[in-house]
């Protein structure tokens, strides 16, 4: 696979809800201690936290939502196995992005470009394939027998964040391992996040 890396841009913090906000912010205390003990998170850079079962994304910096975003994991919930099709858990780092600056729609297969648009469905509309659109960041397990290793590695597994033509179906469980978001979304994101990014997927 080939690897694009884009600079960081600035972001706009978005206004959160206190209460909201609050109860998050308690319920991630734990896993941001881990990444900054175990993993070297610094207050300074983006690590991103993604909730299963709000089937939601959430940029976070020094302790602050930066930005958040409907997601879909697994239609078949979670797991580390090989061949399950399902949404790991644990700790990740994004190991490359795959797709800078290609249009909107762009199917990718095995990491690269086919230069075919798909169409985007914005209803419930399913489709038969399952295209990996837009942009790719690519995601490496960091938890040796979790996501890391033979028969559970997330990164042998294909795992990314990705954009998907079933729009509709993005903020409830709809993928087949991946994480899927809306075309916009994951370019957004793309732009502002940067190889080795800590990404903490949790149920």
């Amino acid at each position: 696979m080939s690897c694009s890396e884009s600079e960081p841009k600035n972001e706009t913090i978005i206004p959160q809800n206190p209460v909201v906000l609050q109860q998050n912010l308690l319920e991630w205390q734990n896993t941001l201690k881990k990444l900054r003990l175990q993993f070297g998170l610094k207050p300074e850079q983006y690590a991103i936290i993604i909730n299963i079962s709000k089937q939601s994304l959430y940029l976070i910096r020094d302790s602050k939502v930066v930005k958040s975003y409907p997601v879909s994991t697994s239609k078949y919930g979670t797991g580390n196995k090989e061949g399950s099709n399902k949404t790991p858990v644990g700790t990740h780092r994004i190991s490359e992005k795959i797709g800078k600056d290609s249009k909107i729609g762009t199917i990718f297969k095995a990491g690269k470009n086919t230069k075919t648009i798909a169409k985007i469905y914005s209803d419930n509309t399913k489709i038969q394939q399952d295209y990996v659109t837009t942009r790719i960041i690519c995601l490496e397990g960091l938890e040796e027998g979790i996501n890391k290793g033979s028969g559970v590695d997330s990164n042998k597994r294909c795992i990314y964040i990705h954009g998907t033509p079933e729009e509709g179906l993005i903020g409830k469980p709809s993928s087949r391992g991946c994480i899927r978001m809306k075309n916009s979304d994951i370019i957004e994101l793309f732009d502002l996040v940067t190889k080795g990014t800590l990404i903490e997927i949790q149920e």
